[in-house]
């Protein structure tokens, strides 16, 4: 396992500093002023917050941040850190314990097969703005967290758990036995996802990119439903598809 990595954007390192400043080893700032003074007055906040926690911060030409960064937009500072500890099924079983204990309803995020970086980033950050109470993926044919996944997360990968599972159908089976019902997106699927009713602990499950659930996932969904399609187009990009689902759940349980 990897000793360290490099988080950058202002959303992402500002949420690391504020959630898991401890695992900090110093933070790069580019000696180059922003033009955008928001964006100034931005990294100048986090220069200040990183210093709060006694964290070491170097002024740097731009250059060595787009080294750190393999050429992606850093918006002027990057923090080197310790990994964060992986999360795993153990992970998920306390989080739905915990979340029934303190009498709330479980919302959950299964992602199937998502490869793209910028995907499930987009994922992540749509998760955490419904309430999603985590995200969980398979360890094998799936991206996990790194650098451009933080980046386009903006902050809630390091708030929101994402859990590596190693057969995701046997995850399936053993949140269904902990009373969480379990609705997989399919193009093929006979209900309409703003026909059914969505009370209750929930996960829903998106599938790859190009592919959709694989079969196991598929065939061990307590409900398969669809988007209503009027262009057109036949599918939407997974994380467009995930806001959608996501946020009617929580239309349907406000109402």
């Amino acid at each position: 396992m990897a000793q360290q990595e490099h988080i950058f954007g202002h959303h992402a390192v500002s949420s690391l500093l504020q959630n898991e400043a401890e695992r900090v080893y110093e933070i790069y700032v580019s000696k180059t002023r922003h033009e955008n003074k928001r964006n100034q007055d931005s990294v100048n906040t986090l220069v200040n917050l990183a210093r709060k926690s006694g964290i070491p911060v170097h002024f740097c030409h731009k250059k060595t941040l787009d080294d750190k960064s393999n050429g992606q937009s850093h918006q002027g500072i990057l923090a080197r850190a310790k990994p964060a500890p992986i999360k795993t099924e153990q992970d998920l079983d306390k989080i739905i314990e915990e979340t029934k204990r303190k009498g709330e309803t479980i919302t959950l995020l299964l992602l199937d097969g998502v490869t793209d970086p910028h995907n499930l980033g987009a994922c992540l950050r749509t998760a955490d703005a419904a309430g999603v109470n985590a995200v969980a993926v398979p360890k094998d044919k799936s991206v996990g967290l790194n650098a451009t996944v933080r980046k386009v997360a903006s902050g809630a990968a390091e708030v929101l758990p994402l859990i590596q599972v190693t057969n995701l159908s046997r995850t399936i089976k053993s949140i269904q036995e902990k009373g969480v019902w379990v609705i997989g997106t399919a193009g093929e699927a006979q209900d309409d996802l703003f026909e059914i009713t969505s009370n209750g602990h929930i996960a829903i499950v998106m599938g790859a990119e190009d592919k959709g659930m694989r079969r196991l996932t598929r065939e061990n969904c307590d409900q398969l439903v669809k988007l209503p399609m009027l262009g057109s187009v036949s599918s939407l990009n997974v994380s467009v598809a995930t806001g959608i689902c996501l946020f009617e759940l929580n239309r349907q349980r406000r109402q």
